[in-house]
């Protein structure tokens, strides 16, 4: 297992994090969706993550309404201190005028709820779920740093916010003094590139380490989905998140192809594919089963080819959108070709 630094931070996590939303008991809110795990299994993948080179867990407060964190606090026990846990506030499984979002008021309960929850005193990575639109984010960011002051948490991220507003929130920090996010947690997928657009940009620029979610695109990619089979898995019941299916069946026949050639999964060389590409720091592995994440944990010893790469990145490519389709011109380029051949 490879650390890298979350982003300009003194940090180091692994290239491999261990997700949490199927951490619920029998019967829980995930049961017929994402599926369950129960106690047993998740210590299980806990104790093999571990011992795989994993540092880092992932949950929040809403996955499995609050269970996810309390199992994973059971799982971890007196190894707490050997790992880092990230957890989230946002969502809410109530709803009072005041339990959603990220205000001071939320802010403070939810770390609190998420504490206790985790069998814990301090959190090392607290982010926020998304962006809220209904509370000015010097109150969000205020609170937040008032967090770090008092030794409950150690660094902020953010979660599914746009580029323009990781931007805001960066330079308020800088205005306000307060502590900044260091992290971003979004979407990234060889079926879903979109952040490559503006978001990873922005990241790099602003020194943001990323941590992505849904790798495999909720299943899509695990090998399993083909033109030829029908979903299996959570995509019978949580068709999440959305993929353009003709372009996603061309990425999983080429992923099929140099799986084959590497006697590895295809789960495998998708997650390995993401581990290869420029701004990323750590990949969110989740399972169900024990064997599902044994699989995902070998993508870290998958080396890829400049040509496979390609191969992958020609499949999965984004289309063009304003104003990337002008960035030609930034390169001394036109759509006439380059700038010093019309001299």
């Amino acid at each position: 297992m490879k650390y890298r630094n979350l982003g300009n931070t003194g940090l180091y996590v692994s290239e491999l994090t261990l997700g949490t939303m199927t951490f619920d008991k029998e019967g829980g809110s995930n049961t017929g969706v994402i599926g369950t795990t129960g106690q047993e299994l998740a210590t299980k993948m806990v104790n093999r993550a571990m011992d795989a080179g994993i540092n880092i867990f992932d949950t929040a407060n809403v996955y499995s309404s609050g269970e996810s964190e309390i199992m994973l606090g059971k799982a971890l026990g007196d190894k707490r201190k050997d790992v880092l846990i990230a957890t989230k506030l946002y969502n809410t499984i109530t709803t009072g005028p005041n339990d959603l979002g990220s205000s001071r008021l939320a802010i403070m309960r939810e770390v609190e709820a998420s504490l206790k929850r985790l069998g814990t005193d301090y959190i090392d990575l607290y982010q926020v779920h998304q962006f809220d639109a209904t509370t000015p984010l010097e109150e969000t960011m205020r609170a937040l740093d008032d967090l770090i002051r008092q030794g409950k948490v150690r660094y902020i991220g953010l979660s599914n916010f746009s580029a323009w507003q990781i931007a805001k929130a960066d330079g308020l920090a800088k205005l306000l003094g307060t502590e900044k996010f260091c992290s971003v947690q979004a979407y990234y997928s060889l079926v879903g590139r979109e952040l490559e657009r503006e978001i990873i940009p922005a990241a790099m620029d602003l020194g943001l380490g990323t941590l992505i979610w849904s790798p495999l695109a909720g299943g899509f990619l695990s090998g399993k989905i083909t033109r030829t089979s029908e979903a299996s898995g959570r995509r019978v019941n949580f068709d999440f998140p959305p993929v353009e299916k003709e372009q996603g069946f061309n990425v999983v026949d080429k992923l099929m192809e140099i799986a084959e050639s590497k006697n590895a999964s295809v789960a495998q060389i998708a997650l390995a594919w993401l581990l290869h590409k420029q701004g990323v720091t750590s990949v969110i592995v989740g399972a169900r089963k024990e064997e599902q994440l044994i699989d995902n944990l070998g993508a870290a010893d998958i080396v890829l080819s400049h040509d496979e790469m390609k191969l992958l990145d020609d499949v999965s490519i984004l289309k063009s959108e304003y104003p990337h389709f002008l960035q030609p011109l930034q390169r001394g380029e036109t759509i006439f070709g380059k700038v010093e051949d019309l001299k």
